[in-house]
């Protein structure tokens, strides 16, 4: 897809991924950009410098994304671009972490997407255009050994994507899939963690790739090539992969994670 001219919605807009895409849909030459985000404040502060709207949006709320949705078309018209970006880390741990932890990364990081899609699917239908980009994490293709509900809602977010795909993609909605390692956001700290295994990049550097994935109409965007490496091994040698990922979550517990 040509972003120029185009009207494009960034969820989690305030800083990372989503603030360095709203900027970079500003320098493609969108014609609208609005940037969401539960900090008002801060998505402003992105907002201001690119000519963009900030909206604050709790994307754990199908209330609040459709209101989004509403304003963005009350303002330009239409969506034609749309980044369900928002996440959450979260604590580490697994099985022990509360129920109320992993009911909001659900909303998060699977129903936002679901709620999304909802709300502007329809629109890009009738027209046969638009995009749609979900930003699931390489822990949706591998999952992460230092937190069960963010592997397993990234996992569901990847899975959605692929269902959006094949039920729209030959309908003129474009869907691509987001899923890098360990990218310099405020969820990130020290060397990353696991995901800082092979190096931890900016927004800017996120961004570049998912444009070029939008002109490409790829689904699977990579920022860190090694993860389709990876991808394909636990493919081939399912048992041997895990073998690997238990190796990673001891190391990872014995520096006490």
């Amino acid at each position: 897809m040509d972003i120029r001219g185009k009207i494009a919605i960034v969820t989690g807009g305030a800083s990372g991924i989503g603030a360095g895409m709203a900027q970079r849909f500003a320098a493609e030459g969108a014609r609208g950009i609005v940037v969401a985000d539960v900090n008002l404040e801060r998505a402003e502060a992105v907002a201001r410098p690119i000519d963009a709207v900030a909206v604050r949006c709790d994307v754990s709320r199908e209330a609040d994304i459709q209101a989004l949705v509403a304003t963005t078309r009350q303002r330009f018209g239409q969506v034609d671009i749309y980044m369900s970006n928002a996440g959450i880390l979260g604590h580490a741990g697994g099985i022990e972490l509360e129920d109320a932890l992993w009911e909001k990364m659900w909303q998060i990081h699977t129903m936002a997407h679901v709620w999304a899609a909802r709300a502007v699917m329809p629109e890009m239908v009738v027209r046969g255009e638009g995009y749609f980009l979900v930003t699931a994490s390489a822990a949706g293709l591998l999952n992460i050994v230092e937190s069960a509900p963010y592997g397993v809602t990234k996992h569901a977010a990847l899975a959605f994507a692929e269902w959006l795909r094949i039920a729209y993609g030959r309908r003129g909605v474009r869907v691509s899939c987001l899923c890098p390692q360990s990218v310099q956001t405020d969820m990130v700290t020290g060397d990353g963690g696991s995901a800082g295994h092979d190096g931890i990049l900016t927004p800017a550097q996120v961004a570049e790739d998912v444009v070029a994935a939008m002109r490409d109409e790829k689904f699977l965007v990579l920022p860190h090539p090694q993860v389709a490496k990876y991808f394909l091994n636990k493919a081939q040698d399912y048992d041997r992969w895990i073998g690997g990922m238990q190796k990673m979550y001891a190391l990872h517990t014995a520096k006490g994670g």
